[in-house]
């Protein structure tokens, strides 16, 4: 995988700011912590396909999927909320964080019911995948949320440590549940997800007991008590990026149920390593992003000359790592087993959309964390109906190389669309929003040769 040290470098851009400084930490930090989470996911889904079969696999995929589907739709656009209003106004940390807990576990029970009733109601919905397995994935959905939720308002308190051993706590179990389950215990599916849905309650306590310790630290903060009128304006803000965040989510993962509606647990299964992979290669984005929110919201810089440097620096990480994926996709048959050769060709059609809408993700923040004008959200809609009804159309007759052909389309769309969009508002080219400079290029490229040379010198 990409090495950690070269990302560092890579997006150690110009500017000696303490700000600046915080930020290339911060990033390098939580990409370490990506990396030891991609152990986590990659080995649990290892031993998952060899030992329940590509239809074990998909059945396990379906289930993550629609779990993630429910908190994104009852989340309401309030773990950005938490951020953005915890980023500007400390004191605001108790009655955020109390009113976190109230909506976590009522909005997260309602879903949680939601979900099994759908279930039982509409087994045809879900295909091959029993009504009992989503029972018991669904009891997790209330501890999940809570846990979205906190996660957020940690990073919003720059609380980074906190926030990364939490979050990499997730894969860290799932590897342990499935190395116990499926190998030491010989278990069934069933045991696993029960496993994985006692862990999720577990981390969500765990965090709880974190955020706990932080509130006495506020002693000029606002009291630790639900603050509905104080809801009501986050769930307003939130609103605004809830649309943008739901037809993201559709986008990224809506496809696979679509394909497994139609083509079976078994095909699904197959391309759920292929997506696998190109959420794994998102991850450095995705962080970038994460980490350039609350700062973007703090500095209100219309020129968006911060979003614009973490940009470029992220468009040259992205080439290389996009490109040792493509090589090592012919990997994942020997890793998963022959049932899975054409996750090989599934994840090198998704490779392209994946550079770009990794671009994205970076540079939409100079818009969220400025207000989030109404086009962001429009472009969204637009590519989600053109997404869902090009996998509609041709996923039943071509299967999961049609969903990762639309997915690669639907990807290049969003970056298009927001790309024009922000040249337009900043005056910004191109090739200054996309391409190193000169310098920049050379300062990378010193850097990686230093740490190469250091590494060899420690070997």
């Amino acid at each position: 995988m990409f090495d950690q040290n070269i990302a560092k470098d890579a997006i150690d851009f110009s500017g000696s700011s303490e700000t600046s400084g915080s930020f290339r930490s911060d990033v390098a930090l939580t990409f370490a912590t990506r990396l030891l989470m991609l152990l986590g996911v990659v080995g649990s889904s290892v031993i998952a396909g060899r030992y329940l079969g590509p239809k074990g696999l998909g059945t396990l995929a379906v289930l993550n999927a629609t779990v993630m589907l429910a908190l994104q739709i009852g989340s309401g656009g309030l773990p950005s909320a938490n951020t953005y209003f915890i980023a500007k106004d400390r004191q605001s940390f108790g009655p955020v964080w109390a009113n976190t807990i109230v909506f976590a576990f009522a909005a997260g029970s309602i879903l949680a019911v939601l979900v099994a009733t759908v279930a039982e109601s509409a087994t045809t919905l879900f295909g091959d995948v029993s009504t009992r397995l989503l029972a018991i994935a669904a009891i997790s959905i209330p501890f999940q949320l809570l846990t979205l939720l906190g996660l957020n308002v940690l990073l919003a308190m720059d609380r980074i440590a906190e926030m990364n051993f939490l979050d990499s706590m997730a894969p860290a179990a799932i590897l342990v549940n499935a190395i116990v389950v499926l190998l030491i215990l010989k278990g069934k599916l069933t045991m696993l997800v029960s496993f994985n849905t006692a862990a999720a309650i577990l981390l969500s306590l765990s965090l709880v007991l974190v955020i706990r310790r932080l509130l006495p630290r506020q002693k000029e903060g606002r009291k630790f008590r639900p603050d509905f009128r104080l809801f009501k304006t986050m769930l307003a803000y939130g609103m605004k990026f809830y649309i943008s965040i739901m037809a993201g989510f559709v986008i990224f993962r809506a496809d696979l149920l679509i394909v497994n509606h139609f083509r079976g647990a078994g095909e699904a299964g197959i391309y759920a390593v292929a997506s696998q992979v190109s959420f794994l290669l998102l991850m450095m984005p995705g962080v970038i992003a994460t980490l350039l929110f609350p700062r973007v919201a703090t500095r209100q810089d219309p020129t968006g000359e911060f979003a614009v440097q973490v940009t470029r620096h992220a468009s040259f990480v992205m080439l290389i790592m996009c490109t040792a994926a493509a090589a090592g996709s012919f990997a994942l048959p020997l890793i998963y087993g022959a049932p899975f050769a054409d996750a090989t060709n599934q994840l090198l059609i998704l490779l392209p959309g994946v550079y770009l809408v990794g671009l994205e993700s970076v540079l939409v923040q100079h818009f969220t964390g400025t207000g989030l004008p109404f086009a962001i959200p429009l472009f969204w809609l637009i590519t989600m109906v053109l997404n869902v009804a090009l996998n509609l159309t041709f996923v039943p007759v071509w299967g999961a190389r049609a969903a990762a052909l639309n997915s690669t389309l639907s990807y290049a769309l969003i970056f298009v669309l927001v790309a024009v969009h922000f040249c337009r508002q900043t005056g910004r080219q191109p090739q200054e929003i996309f391409l190193l400079h000169g310098s920049e290029l050379r300062n990378v490229l010193a850097k990686i040769h230093f740490s190469s040379l250091l590494g060899k010198v420690h070997e």
